[in-house]
């Protein structure tokens, strides 16, 4: 295939549907989806609602926006606070909402914080602004952090020393097995994330099927790829087989991205343990500069707050995060929690899933409870 039009084919995505169906017959079957890119495919294309009643999809802890906790947002607005500061980060991370606000709340109270479209354009303001100190908020999975690599290493070559990264990237593997050890979650395979695994390869999950005996596919972000994962799995589980498989092979690769792990282990290492919302404190999960990078350690630079801050009790994200709920059955949702009013991360990001839904999915839900999910 070479046009995304390809991926749409209304015909292809019947005869996929059909032959799901044939696959499931009257079992039933629970797939996560890890990845946040892949529950909007699921929303924006009504997916959901094509599968029969016996395929459920859920979804997974695969957004970095949402699983960041409430006191490291607590912790960027202090940072940006602190007179002499630039705090520069991407868009999505503006309305995160804090305990006493968001970043976009402490911009109009005065704070000097700029959105970005790369972590490279945080270090050209440092240079055109020698007398300011320039704070880059890093944030996302192993897709992102090679982006955050490279500008620290052309930071160490300029010799920039107004410049640091206040770094919470953190990693895939770890939040799946917590997830898979996590008593509230029974799943019959995971759709794997397409863009982390376009670094890190699809040897890292051997472990889901190998220890846990879960099937996993990696896939791509079209709607025929979503369909083609479940038929994957489907037919793994009817065969007998427990595998992970690339349905995304016209980007990943086994081996990954050999380059772009080298530079990640050069300028990282691995925190002894971080906290995720939703998931609690996850060991080895997230990263830290390393010690040749020391010098740009915002962490190390200005003594944080670091306090740990509860989420909201109305707010579930934490529960839509692990799978075990809906978006639409957290109390404040579409409510009380909008994208104009955010109460919690899911709400918030671009991928997340209470976001997808409140824009893409009501409609299709609305739908289904009036003609019935039998087509009635």
């Amino acid at each position: 295939m070479r046009f995304v039009d390809e991926f749409r084919d209304p015909a292809a995505a019947r005869a996929l549907v059909r032959s799901i169906t044939e696959l499931a017959g009257d079992g039933e079957y629970k797939f996560m989806e890890v990845c946040g890119g892949h529950t909007h495919t699921i929303y924006r294309h009504g997916l959901e609602y094509l599968l029969p009643p016996t395929v459920e999809l859920v979804h997974g802890p695969g957004c970095p926006v949402c699983v960041i906790p409430m006191g490291r947002v607590d912790d960027a607005m202090w940072l940006a606070e602190q007179p002499g500061v630039i705090f520069t980060t991407f868009g999505d991370m503006m309305r995160v909402p804090g305990s006493r606000g968001s970043l976009l709340e402490t911009k109009a109270r005065g704070a000097d914080v700029r959105f970005i479209y790369s972590p490279l354009d945080a270090l050209r303001i440092a240079v055109d602004n020698p007398d300011k100190q320039v704070v880059y908020f890093a944030v996302g999975f192993e897709t992102t952090a090679p982006s955050t690599a490279v500008t620290l290493v052309r930071a160490r070559e300029l010799g920039v020393t107004n410049f640091s990264v206040f770094c919470n990237h953190v990693t895939i593997v770890p939040p799946i097995k917590a997830i898979l050890d996590s008593p509230d979650l029974r799943l019959s395979g995971f759709i794997g994330p397409g863009h982390v695994s376009t670094v890190v390869g699809n040897r890292p999950y051997r472990f889901v099927s190998e220890v846990y005996g879960k099937p996993m596919v990696v896939t791509g972000f079209e709607p025929l790829d979503i369909l083609a994962a479940v038929h994957m799995l489907l037919t793994q589980i009817r065969e007998g087989r427990c595998e992970v498989e690339n349905q995304y092979s016209r980007v990943v690769t086994d081996e990954g991205n050999p380059a772009a792990l080298a530079l990640l282990a050069d300028v990282f290492e691995l925190r002894p343990h971080s906290e995720w919302r939703g998931l609690g404190f996850i060991s080895q999960s997230a990263l830290k500069l390393g010690e040749r990078y020391a010098a740009f350690d915002a962490e190390l630079r200005y003594d944080m707050p670091g306090v740990r801050v509860a989420d909201p009790k109305a707010c579930q994200c934490g529960e839509v995060l692990k799978g075990v709920i809906k978006p639409w059955e957290c109390k404040v949702f579409g409510t009380a929690c909008t994208p104009e009013t955010p109460i919690g991360t899911c709400m918030v990001s671009p991928e997340g899933a209470c976001a997808a839904y409140y824009n893409f999915g009501r409609l299709h839900r609305e739908t289904a409870l009036l003609v019935g999910r039998s087509g009635a």
